[in-house]
């Protein structure tokens, strides 16, 4: 199986040059046949990445450790689960995971446009070749994941981290990879456009389904590795401004700055240029957020390890913004707008601000995030940005965005009268400032952060309800429709919009969850069995200290009764697990109890098995299931944003119809309940 795979990577190189080829001459030459044949030749890629992928997962699943990656990465007494999943726990096959998902993408990018976009096609297929030609050119000459021991095979594997053997560490990378390399799909459109001349709406059209998916995958990702730092890594949070998580945060901004302008064209013709400036540029930071994890430019808890790929990847990144931008200033001409901007109170102008502050959020993030390698380079001197710089700009410029998420759906195309403005923006700030007083008098808050994101998130949440509020009246007035059958069909003949709302509704949510960061509260206590301490409403009891091995590792765990507000609630148990391979890994296994008020959270930060002492780490994470159930609502929303639109149809199967209300319905019955049931 090793040859398999190896020559397989081979055939990929082989089979994706010649399809680049094809599509050229095909194109230029006007040949049916060279055209069909680098269609297949993209079907025949993602064939042969499936040969050599499947075979690296063979290797694992067979315990073959004659090969390097395999021996690195897995051992005998790792649960067979995790072993296929080391497929992409290490750079190498990371690698092949990284093109494979792109072949995937690609054939069903390839297929789906085989009777549509004519023109660009030869050219969207010949870059998305160059790309896989660049990866297999990596795997080939610096990351073999199949490369063997010359002699001496080793019998048993170093094992995966401990900290990588965890669900969410199994669901947070694919979701990342295919957000990550969602967006070389439009990259590769976006060239094909610019390469042809063709650059009218439609091939923006054909990918804009794309952009939302890559947009879905890379906040699914995110959020999951949040969930995997807050579980695992015991230090009480879901996100430290970690150079990798930096890394995936880049496109996510500059990718959500895409699709909130495209509107913009697509409704009035302008922004083009601008457009594509932030499809190459999502494109190109998806390049270096790759090689910041791969080449040892950046320190983190989760890259990889250093190695000498980075120049391939800088060298790509140089010929992809020399090549991308040499187009678009060549066609420069093609691309001014149609329309110019007519008033600042106007929804374009509003986007436009939004985009600005996008990227001013991306490149700060960027900037803290290489200056202390970039600094270290030029002086030889050690210097590290830390959370306190990203906190301190980041804070003001997201609720910045925030702001500008309840007010652009409210303004006018082109321009907004006084009277409009006035009758869309009275009841939200109003609402804002109803809470912001109860806020200040009833709570108590009078920090400044927590209280201004907290009233900007009511602001927001009630302009979205009055627009599902005056749409749904409009139909019932117009349209003679009961209530529900009016919100029904407002939804189902404008899902983008309000699908757009939901998704907005998910971002408040997790501000909501982010505020909660102001009321944390933190001990650390060391207990003998039997003793109690309190914090905030909780009082908890060391009940005893345990010590176990299942084989794999030993665990030391401390069995903790919990009090709420007097009333027992169960028991907690953090632990520390002290695997055999890698040798000496000890990992913090936390254990919470959680509601949507707040989250107990206890970490075993050591221990003494003489005395029967326990130290606890203790602490209460206001509001932080907000960050979780946001996400939920993101999820919910983007389904109803790309359910299909059939507009030729009339919408008569009544269970059609009804779906996209019912789960809306579902979600907010749990919502309430669960809300309810939390502060009870």
């Amino acid at each position: 199986m090793t040859d398999l795979g190896y020559y397989a990577i081979l055939a990929t190189f082989v089979v994706a040059t010649y399809t680049a080829l094809a599509a050229i001459l095909g194109h230029l030459k006007q040949s049916p046949r060279l055209a069909a044949s680098a269609q297949y030749g993209a079907f025949a890629t993602f064939g042969t990445l499936t040969i050599s992928s499947a075979s690296l997962v063979y290797l694992f699943v067979t315990n073959d450790y004659s090969v390097k990656y395999v021996q690195h990465y897995s051992d005998r007494s790792m649960p067979l689960f995790y072993k296929a999943t080391s497929f992409w726990g290490g750079q190498d096959g990371s690698l092949l995971f990284w093109v494979w998902v792109l072949s995937i993408w690609g054939a069903i990018a390839v297929y789906q446009n085989r009777n549509k976009n004519r023109e660009i096609m030869p050219y969207t297929i010949a870059t998305l070749m160059v790309i896989v030609i660049f990866f297999t050119v990596l795997m080939l000459f610096q990351a073999n994941p199949f490369e063997t021991y010359l002699a001496g095979a080793p019998t048993d594997g170093r094992g995966l981290n401990p900290l990588l053997q965890n669900p969410y560490m199994v669901t947070h990378p694919p979701s990342l990879y295919l957000g990550y390399i969602g967006w070389t799909i439009p990259f590769t459109f976006a060239i094909g456009a610019l390469a042809h001349g063709k650059l009218d709406y439609s091939w923006i059209s054909a990918m804009r389904r794309w952009c939302l998916v890559a947009w879905f995958f890379l906040t699914v990702g995110l959020t999951l590795g949040g969930l995997w730092a807050y579980e695992e890594l015991g230090w009480g949070g879901y996100w430290a401004w970690d150079p990798v998580e930096n890394a995936a945060f880049f496109p996510w901004l500059t990718g959500t700055a895409f699709i909130h302008s495209v509107q913009v064209q697509e409704r009035r013709g302008m922004y083009k240029a601008w457009n594509l400036v932030l499809i190459i540029v999502t494109f190109i930071l998806t390049l270096l957020g790759t090689m910041m994890t791969r080449s040892g430019v950046v320190q983190s808890v989760h890259a990889f390890a250093q190695s000498d790929i980075g120049t391939y990847f800088f060298a790509f990144i140089i010929l992809t913004v020399v090549v991308s931008f040499g187009l678009l200033l060549y066609r420069m001409e093609a691309l001014r707008p149609q329309q110019g901007l007519e008033s600042i109170l106007s929804r374009e102008f509003a986007f436009l601000v939004n985009n600005w502050i996008l990227l001013a959020a991306a490149f700060l993030v960027l900037f803290g995030t290489l200056f202390p390698s970039l600094y270290k380079g030029v002086t030889g001197h050690e210097v590290n940005v830390g959370a306190t710089f990203f906190n301190t700009w980041m804070i003001p410029i997201g609720m910045v965005m925030l702001f500008l998420t309840g007010v652009g759906p409210l303004l006018s195309w082109r321009k907004s009268t006084a009277a409009t403005v006035q009758q869309q923006f009275t009841l939200p700030v109003v609402v804002a400032a109803i809470v912001a007083v109860g806020l200040w008098f009833g709570l108590d808050i009078t920090n400044w952060k927590p209280l201004a994101t907290l009233v900007l998130c009511a602001f927001v949440t009630s302009t979205i309800l009055q627009e599902f509020y005056r749409g749904t009246r409009y139909r019932m007035r117009n349209a003679k429709e009961n209530v529900l059958d009016a919100f029904i069909t407002l939804v189902v003949r404008a899902r983008r919009r309000y699908g757009g709302y939901v998704i907005h509704f998910g971002i408040v949510l997790m501000f909501v969850g982010f505020a909660g960061e102001a009321f944390k509260l933190e001990e650390d206590k060391t207990l003998k069995e039997g003793e109690s301490v309190s914090i905030g409403r909780y009082a908890v009891t060391l009940q005893q200290l345990r010590f176990e091995d299942d084989g794999q590792k030993t665990m030391i765990t401390a069995d903790v009764a919990v009090k709420k507000a007097g009333a027992d609630m169960g028991e907690l148990h953090p632990a520390k697990w002290a695997y055999r391979k890698p040798e000496d890994q000890v990992t913090t296994e936390v254990s919470k109890m959680m509601s949507l008020r707040d989250d107990l959270y206890l970490v075993l930060g050591g221990y003494d098995a003489e005395n029967r002492l326990a130290t606890l780490q203790l602490k209460v994470n206001p509001l932080v299931n907000f960050v979780w159930l946001g996400c939920t609502f993101t999820m919910f929303g983007f389904s109803i944003a790309v359910w299909p639109d059939r507009k030729k149809q009339e919408a008569t199967v009544r269970v059609r119809r009804f779906m996209p209300a019912f789960a809306g319905a579902a979600s907010l019955l749990v919502m309430v309940v669960t809300l309810v049931l939390a502060f009870i």
